[in-house]
């Protein structure tokens, strides 16, 4: 299910939520968060990498701060989530998904974690680790 399929409050419809600028990138310039939730995530070769299941808001700054992905392992059985730093996501408008610059391979060694062991997001150590493995900037 994309975002435009769980558009109840008919916000990807209304132009004021329309980029501003064709430079900016694809899509809506703001999106309501629970319609993020459960879009696909692809890379760069349209491999399937997940779909989004939580979305972690830095509360003092109001940043999104990581995409918590999970991805189906051992043919369905079991599932590992992974926390992706937001600016590592592009939204596909035309396909209504996100793309990652990530093998699946890659993402398959990432830094990942279970539904019962989520990891300290504050423990700076974790972020470091985190943002090494993906290549991106803590803000």
């Amino acid at each position: 299910m994309n975002y435009h399929d769980r558009d109840v409050y008919g916000i990807y419809n209304n132009p004021q939520f329309a980029s501003p600028s064709l430079a900016q990138g694809p899509g809506p310039y703001l999106m309501g968060a629970e319609t993020l939730i459960g879009n696909n995530v692809v890379n760069n070769s349209g491999e399937t990498l997940g779909d989004i299941k939580e979305i972690m808001l830095e509360v003092e700054t109001g940043h999104v701060g990581y995409a918590v992905l999970s991805f189906s392992t051992y043919f369905g059985f079991g599932e590992k989530l992974f926390a992706v730093p937001w600016k590592m996501l592009t939204l596909n408008h035309e396909q209504k998904c996100f793309v990652m610059d990530i093998s699946l391979e890659r993402l398959k060694t990432a830094p990942g974690f279970d539904k019962g062991h989520w990891p300290n997001m504050k423990d700076v150590e974790w972020e470091n680790e985190l943002h090494d493995y993906y290549g991106s900037r803590r803000d």
